[in-house]
């Protein structure tokens, strides 16, 4: 159990970093991931991630939840986090999404230095095999394959023209020359290969094609307890496999990736965040970091639902059962049809003013009613609109529980806390509304699911009885410069040697889109700055 890297978390982050580190066969990696190879057909096949997303299959879905939230009527949010190797991206909509440009320029003025998008866009380029070749604003000899999609419904084109009445224009491409305007999403998909039509996550991408390098050990159902340090350094972990507790020794560097809710639970369980939380834990304190699980951020999500006249959506009922069904067999011997498809097929980026000067929403769009996130079923079908405030105000945390390495962090993401995001949001709202009341959907458009007075006091009444997350938690392990920073701009930890963080927390703030893309370009980098290069 002697090693040179070992690597906490098999998820996106820590697929990339097991890959890249193991290229030198002189270097010994040992990954550690609590879940299992995540290759099975729930994982493989697009379409059901319907089935992952409610969390009931826990071999994939740590189903984590909040705190009562004051801002949404003390409910306790939702929080699917993926569970075995590729982590959420096992488990996600596989949308290519890498936020706008100037997010990258901010997180530099915000203290990571050397973060910017400059800095940044080649390690996009780096990770990604699009289908559309090489280009300036996209890599052709990645590991991770990303494409148009193949068949989407003829009712996402009709919401991309829907997204006219709100003068959000059509677009060809959210990572080129401009994010703005309303599209299918491209999705990370195996587009080229045997593979074709399934999930392409940053486990399938960069990790099972290696798992037989000698130099490699990846150990799965296997759950970190804690950081081994001695004398100011991290010397291994402890991790509790089965009925086994392993001690693994790093020579060079542990690296934690377990996401920004476990990452930050794992070093205050090694006695590393803020003090006064650690001692009340009866934890030792091995360094006083107050930053360890402030900052967090995530995307609030409103959805609206309709029910549909017309049969190319999604139903949970004997016919839409059937359709569903005879797709699967399209899928696998040509990797297209429903059956390939990420569901939330459709989606917009817009600004909420004329004088906002990069959009600050995003809409999901779904061909299939999504309800409390699938956990409530509806027999009729429908679709559902998303929308999201990109860049919210509000900080919640991530406490320890208890000092049981089993027990669930505290989550709280402090949902509409900042009363700015609170008044975006309504303004978001009756933006999805005009879209969703707009022609190009009226023969798809049936009752609507949740109807309200129309007044703004009901529609922010919806808003606190319905919203929860869209899935993009980070900012716990926070890098920057100051004194409240968790790492450092190479993601090292403060006061402690051979620890780094690399996976979501570490952003500064939210980006201007969807997650996964930058956590693998996040990992990419930091592989090369641990390689020297």
């Amino acid at each position: 159990m002697h090693f040179d890297y070992v690597i906490l978390g098999g998820g996106s982050a820590g697929s990339v970093l097991a890959a890249r580190l193991s290229e030198n066969p002189a270097t010994r990696v040992c990954l550690v991931e609590a879940g299992d190879a995540a290759r099975d057909i729930l994982v493989r096949a697009p379409a059901l991630v319907a089935a992952l997303v409610p969390g009931y299959l826990y071999a994939h879905n740590w189903a984590l939840h909040t705190v009562p939230q004051p801002g949404l009527n003390g409910r306790r949010g939702f929080q699917p986090r993926g569970r075995g190797l590729g982590g959420s991206s096992a488990i996600n909509a596989m949308l290519y999404v890498r936020g706008h440009p100037s997010d990258y320029d901010r997180w530099a003025a915000e203290g990571a230095v050397g973060w910017d998008w400059a800095a940044c866009q080649p390690w996009f380029l780096k990770s990604e095999r699009n289908m559309r070749g090489a280009s300036a604003h996209h890599g052709a000899d990645g590991p991770l394959q990303v494409g148009d999609q193949r068949r989407p419904r003829p009712i996402t084109r009709a919401f991309v023209q829907a997204c006219g009445a709100v003068d959000c224009p059509e677009t060809d491409d959210f990572n080129g020359a401009c994010q703005e305007g309303a599209a299918p999403f491209q999705v990370t998909q195996f587009w080229d290969g045997p593979k074709k039509g399934e999930r392409c996550s940053a486990a399938a991408a960069y990790l099972h094609p290696v798992m037989d390098r000698p130099n490699l050990t990846v150990l799965t159902g296997a759950r970190a307890e804690k950081v081994l340090i001695s004398e100011g350094r991290a010397t291994g972990a402890l991790v509790r496999q089965g009925r086994h507790r392993l001690r693994l020794e790093a020579a060079r560097e542990v690296i934690l990736s377990a996401g920004a809710f476990g990452s930050p639970q794992l070093l205050m369980l090694s006695g590393i965040g803020p003090g006064a939380h650690l001692r009340d834990l009866g934890i030792d304190v091995v360094q006083d970091l107050p930053g360890v699980g402030a900052n967090l951020q995530d995307h609030l999500d409103y959805t609206i639902s309709h029910f549909s006249p017309r049969r190319d959506v999604v139903g949970l009922n004997p016919r839409g059962l059937w359709r569903l069904a005879r797709a699967a067999g399209g899928w696998m011997r040509h990797g297209e049809g429903l059956f390939a498809s990420p569901m939330a097929e459709g989606g917009a980026f817009l600004r909420s003013a004329p004088g906002v000067t990069v959009p600050d929403l995003q809409i999901h769009f779904v061909v299939g009613i999504v309800d409390a996130h699938m956990r409530k079923l509806h027999v009729a079908d429908g679709w559902s609109a998303h929308i999201c405030v990109l860049r919210p105000q509000s900080r919640g945390t991530v406490r320890l529980a208890s000092k049981n390495p089993r027990k669930a962090p505290l989550i709280d993401p402090a949902f509409l806390a900042d009363p700015r995001d609170e008044a975006l949001m309504l303004r978001a709202a009756r933006m999805l509304e005009e879209i969703v009341g707009a022609a190009a959907l009226a023969p798809w458009r049936g009752d609507r699911l949740y109807p309200h007075d129309g007044s703004e006091a009901g529609l922010m009444a919806d808003i606190r009885a319905r919203a929860d997350t869209i899935y993009h938690p980070v900012g716990t392990c926070r890098m920057g410069t100051d004194a409240i920073a968790v790492v450092d701009p190479q993601l090292r930890v403060r006061g402690i040697e051979g620890l780094r963080v690399v996976d979501a927390s570490v952003m500064p703030s939210l980006i201007g889109g969807n997650t996964n893309a930058p956590t693998i370009m996040i990992a990419e980098r930091a592989a090369a700055m641990i390689r020297g290069r």
